[in-house]
């Protein structure tokens, strides 16, 4: 559980410092254009949308996970509910994917 917070705390403060890009349009473009480090997908989103993100992600080379609810991400963003998440920066991206192993 602590985990969790931390990793939540962590893409709190990644979102203060502008770099994440949320909501399926916003990521798409963050992947593509390259500015993407790693992609976080609510567990709750539908089996349509995590198979086009896990094939984007897969095609780009970009690290994927599944973690925390829809509820969870928005919060952690200070949003309403949020169903992917992508973030830009290679550091956070780092921080947050040691948590998630």
């Amino acid at each position: 559980m602590e985990n969790r917070n931390k990793i939540f705390g962590l893409i709190g403060l990644a979102a203060r410092a502008r770099k994440v890009a949320s909501g399926g349009f916003m990521v798409e473009r963050s992947v593509k254009s390259g500015r993407s480090h790693m992609v976080l997908l609510s567990v709750e989103a539908s089996d349509n949308t995590k198979k086009k993100f896990t094939n984007m992600c897969t095609h780009y080379k970009i690290p994927i996970y599944q973690f925390g609810t829809k509820d969870e991400l928005g919060h952690a963003l200070g949003q309403e509910m949020r169903t992917c998440l992508s973030v830009e920066d290679a550091g956070f991206a780092k921080a947050v994917m040691e948590r998630m192993n």
